[in-house]
């Protein structure tokens, strides 16, 4: 058991040293407007593997050719069970601190007011750079699907419009049922891209079962199956509006074990029909009448994923906001002007970076490395060691169960080498794009 806490029938947590009373996010109350706790764990699966299996897959063939099939493969699967490891961990912490509504009310609780204040401005920008990644998922596949008839800025702003105006419900019950579109449309996507990728494979193509690559190439590899599975910063949020927190975990079993035979799948498959040319996005690699099929399907979870990141930053700072207060739970013009300024600020926030930025992609692995290393990874060893002192009997707890002490810090420190060594090769792809040129120009088409 990783659970280092023990609540009695009124919900506290209770040891021998201390007592607190805690109290959830969200209250439910049927005379509230808005109702925010009526999530199942089986919509919370759906809208965590819409999110996370969006862009997650689109690389890992690529890794596959630089690194082979044989290290590609244990790495999928590796951080597969690294993740739903860290995900227990999260859950645990959510449980035995029902007041936690993100990342920065959990740094809050271990670090102090600086923690809150960095973990929550981290969440923040991951989401934003998340979003803005989302978007030009949907620009490139509006390209592909107009053979470029209009300008890409244009394209990004349409899809921005669209992004912004599916994320504005107030909670995430109204997006469960667009969760489960999604998560299907990126399912179909996956498998029309293997289907498509047989269809029109590469004659003479290359395969290596392991290849030898420098430590700068081989770790921009792998940085796909490493941040495949960076969704844990909006964990908090989503079993904060689950009708049973305790069910979490068969959410996360169940988004950990699909993303990780389908991403494993899905890579396999993709680089034995096309080999050591095959692209990221792999589907580009696809021919030009499978590209747009598998782009079409797929535009349809960009569109919600993008959406979903833009309401978890919107809500992150509403409920910073107004915790407490009427405008959370009534229809208030002050309550829905904040919502919709937030929901439009975060979409068009990611969509200036977007297309402002012209490498804004290796602007998105700074910030996966910087934040994502930490929310799926490292910071999960803190939630352990930080439950098993203050809520056991500290020092004795933390010697007494040796075995969970040592895997919570060898998880941070993880987290710590995949957050250097991830930003190393980020800033150095950036600096290599500009002394060649190949940076671009922002706001072009």
């Amino acid at each position: 058991m990783l659970d280092i806490s023990e609540k009695d029938s009124q919900g506290r947590v209770e040891n021998s040293s201390k007592e607190t009373t805690v109290q959830d996010v969200f209250v439910d109350d049927e005379d509230h407007a808005f109702r925010y706790k009526t999530l199942s764990w089986q919509f919370v699966s759906l809208l965590m593997i819409a999110e996370i299996v969006s862009n997650g897959m689109l690389s890992l063939p690529n890794a596959m050719a630089v690194v082979g099939i044989v290290p590609s493969l244990i790495l999928t699967i590796f951080f597969g069970v690294f993740g739903l490891f860290t995900a227990k961990l999260l859950v645990d912490f959510k449980l035995n601190h029902p007041n936690v509504h993100n990342m920065g009310d959990a740094g809050d609780i271990m670090f102090g007011p600086v923690g809150r204040e960095v973990l929550a401005f981290g969440t923040l920008i991951f989401s934003i750079f998340a979003t803005g990644s989302e978007l030009l998922s949907g620009q490139l596949a509006l390209s592909e699907l107009s053979n470029n008839g209009l300008c890409a800025t244009f394209l990004l702003l349409i899809f921005s419009a669209a992004t912004f105006v599916i994320s504005l419900p107030r909670t995430l019950g109204r997006l469960s049922w667009l969760g489960l579109f999604s998560a299907f449309f990126i399912t179909l996507c996956g498998i029309l891209a293997m289907i498509g990728s047989g269809v029109d494979a590469v004659p003479g193509r290359k395969l290596n079962a392991t290849a030898t690559a420098s430590f700068f190439d081989a770790f921009l590899a792998v940085t796909g199956p490493v941040f495949a599975y960076a969704g844990h910063f909006m964990f908090f949020i989503l079993i904060s509006e689950m009708t049973r927190p305790q069910d979490a975990m068969k959410a996360a079993w169940v988004l950990q074990v699909f993303a990780t035979v389908f991403y494993a799948v899905f890579s396999v498959v993709v680089y034995a029909y096309l080999g050591s040319t095959v692209a990221s996005p792999a589907l580009l690699s696809l021919s030009p009448i499978w590209s747009k099929i598998t782009f079409a399907v797929g535009i349809g979870n960009f569109l919600l994923s993008g959406a979903l990141y833009s309401h978890v930053a919107a809500k992150l700072v509403f409920v910073r906001l107004f915790r407490g207060t009427p405008h959370i739970y009534s229809h208030t013009l002050m309550g829905w002007s904040v919502w919709t300024f937030l929901c439009f600020a975060c979409t068009a926030v990611a969509f200036i970076l977007a297309t402002a930025v012209p490498v804004f992609s290796d602007f998105v692995g700074i910030a996966a490395s910087l934040f994502a290393s930490w929310y799926t990874y490292g910071i999960a060893g803190f939630f352990w060691l930080h439950d098993a002192y203050y809520l056991g009997k500290g020092w004795e707890t933390l010697k007494r169960r040796w075995i969970g002490t040592t895997l919570a810090v060898l998880t941070i420190l993880a987290g710590a080498f995949i957050c250097v060594a991830g930003t190393y090769v980020s800033i150095k792809l950036i600096v290599e794009a500009y002394q060649s040129g190949m940076a671009g120009k922002p706001f072009t088409c």
